[in-house]
């Protein structure tokens, strides 16, 4: 049986509204948790890719001076040369990085050099900024990259 509707009263019933907020719901449950962790896997792949222009840059240093920055120097002696602990003899005028990258959570990366991995470790702490954690807090390693 179909209503007849007045004349100028042309529009929605309230059922037709209720079954387009249903599948709207039930689209939204669906597809919106994949949606919201795509910026978090943005994330780690940038700290990915920091992680290695470090590297890139950390070996560039080395094959201009014979050794990396130690923990102390930091990451710093990739911008300006160091001031204090072994002075780098051939260090380019430039620098090896224009500045030091943040991590995707706005943290400084950690760098240990001698590294307990390697001759050095560089470490993104992931979302929660502190060591250890599982999913996106798991922290990003040099040593593990693969």
């Amino acid at each position: 049986m179909r209503l007849k509707r007045e004349k100028g009263k042309e529009g929605f019933t309230l059922i037709e509204i209720l079954v387009v907020v249903m599948i709207l719901g039930i689209l939204a449950t669906v597809i919106l948790p994949r949606i919201m962790s795509k910026p978090d896997e943005a994330r780690v792949t940038k700290a990915r890719m920091d992680i290695k222009a470090l590297e890139g840059a950390l070996s560039m240093y080395k094959l201009d001076n014979g050794f990396y920055p130690d923990t102390d120097q930091g990451l710093a002696a990739l911008v300006t040369i160091p001031t204090t602990g072994r002075i780098p003899k051939k260090y380019s005028p430039d620098g090896y990085l224009k500045k030091i990258p943040r991590d995707p959570w706005d943290n400084p990366y950690v760098y240990i050099s001698p590294g307990s991995q390697g001759d050095f470790d560089i470490v993104c702490l992931g979302a929660d900024g502190e060591m250890g954690g599982e999913g996106f807090n798991a922290d990003i390693q040099s040593w593990d990259m693969d």
